[in-house]
């Protein structure tokens, strides 16, 4: 893109916030036009002040060549809010990023069903899975998730994503060559291959507090609804949540326990009229007329409840009674899956795999699948989320596990 340094040495003045960029932009027309304009000409800007001009009469390109240079060291792209792939729905919000950086493989956000999944960095072992079924569901039925890569709620939905073999957004509050949290690296170098890392900060920017609420705005706006999973009542989550209600998207919520200091804010979005998400379906129904193209309600089963209307008495009158049967205990034994473990090794993670093997029909809590499978809590959870899913797997009473299919070599 022509003129691109310019862009960044905008960027790069100190003290310049988005909307004035924004404004600068309207009255010029380009940053170049700005880089050239004289100092008495930025006066006619509104909001300007005395410490901006300063920084605009500085002209020194040189911080900008230097972010250019990592840029082309790091893979790293470049967008402008005048760019052609720039997302329209984030162009408008009030406060647009004029500059964003990316690496990975940019998706047409305008045209895709784009959910932003996020939760608390305080992730239960209930939201985790919740979030990564979630991340999973939408995925295969047609969406895009969007979410901040931090800890717990955030990576949850990313690798739900990654799971169902889908492309997922991740938005950071850092540069985009910084990795944090640094557990999660391996979902950093995972979805930058698979998906993209978007920041609008320059590489090398070590990441701050503010710099997290200022994404937030970035994850609502590149999506059409926004999921929350879990919650406290003040956090950055509700954060996220104030920004999408201010630039008009959907909002849904994840029910929780009504003492469980996390379901807090989730509630409350529940009380104040927020959509509630149980499954990916709750959500998919709503757009699948916006996105005829994207939303596929085929690809897993859909509750028998939904789309139930009252019986028609007039209809039910006519058809005869069925005679009356005793059930047994033949007719509530369950049908169980049979998985020859040698095929199945084709379709699921060698960590699938092992959990299949060390489950039973006894419930087991996590911690056991953990300690007899010598797999980490955190895989362990990955893992029977997807096996959940296939219905191979069961959750019982207090978060504990059965297997619902017989293994056999």
């Amino acid at each position: 893109m022509a003129g691109i340094k310019y862009w960044l040495w905008l960027r790069t003045r100190h003290g310049l916030s988005n909307q004035i960029c924004t404004r600068l932009l309207e009255q010029f027309g380009d940053p170049e036009k700005i880089y050239f304009a004289a100092p008495e000409d930025y006066l006619q800007t509104e909001g300007v002040t005395k410490a901006q001009l300063s920084a605009l009469a500085d002209k020194k390109l040189d911080r900008a060549e230097a972010v250019l240079e990592d840029c082309e060291r790091l893979g790293v792209r470049i967008l402008s809010c005048t760019d052609a792939a720039y997302p329209s729905r984030l162009r408008a919000i009030p406060d647009a990023p004029c500059v964003l950086y990316y690496k990975g493989i940019w998706p047409d956000f305008d045209s895709e069903a784009a959910v932003a999944l996020i939760g608390t960095r305080k992730a239960t072992p209930y939201g985790i899975r919740i979030g990564e079924r979630l991340g999973y569901e939408l995925s295969k039925g047609g969406a895009y998730v969007v979410s901040g890569l931090a800890a717990g709620g955030d990576a949850a939905g990313h690798r739900g994503a990654l799971l169902a073999g889908a492309r997922t957004a991740a938005v950071l509050g850092g540069g985009i060559d910084v990795v944090y949290p640094a557990e999660n690296r391996a979902l950093f170098e995972d979805i930058a291959v698979n998906g993209v890392l978007i920041s609008e900060y320059p590489p090398g920017t070590e990441p701050r507090g503010p710099h997290f609420l200022e994404r937030n705005r970035i994850i609502s706006g590149l999506s059409v609804g926004v999921i929350v999973v879990e919650a406290a009542l003040r956090s950055g989550t509700m954060n996220t949540v104030r920004h999408a209600a201010e630039q008009g998207r959907d909002v849904y919520a994840v029910p929780g326990p009504v003492d469980a200091p996390f379901s807090q804010g989730c509630n409350r979005l529940l009380q104040e009229g927020a959509g509630v998400v149980t499954r990916a379906w709750d959500v998919l129904r709503e757009w699948q007329s916006r996105f005829p193209d994207k939303i596929e309600m085929g690809v897993f089963d859909v509750p028998p409840s939904v789309g139930r209307t009252a019986p028609h008495r007039e209809t039910e009158a006519n058809v005869p009674a069925e005679p009356k049967h005793q059930e047994t205990a033949v007719d509530n034994a369950e049908e169980l899956a049979y998985i020859d473990l040698k095929s199945a090794r084709e379709h699921f993670t060698d960590d699938q795999i092992e959990v299949l093997q060390t489950l039973s029909q006894k419930p087991m809590g996590v911690d056991d699948i953990a300690e007899l499978s010598q797999i980490p809590v955190r895989r362990v959870l990955s893992a029977l989320t997807v096996l959940e899913i296939e219905e191979l797997v069961r959750q019982e009473s207090g978060s504990r596990y059965t297997l619902r299919a017989v293994l056999t070599e």
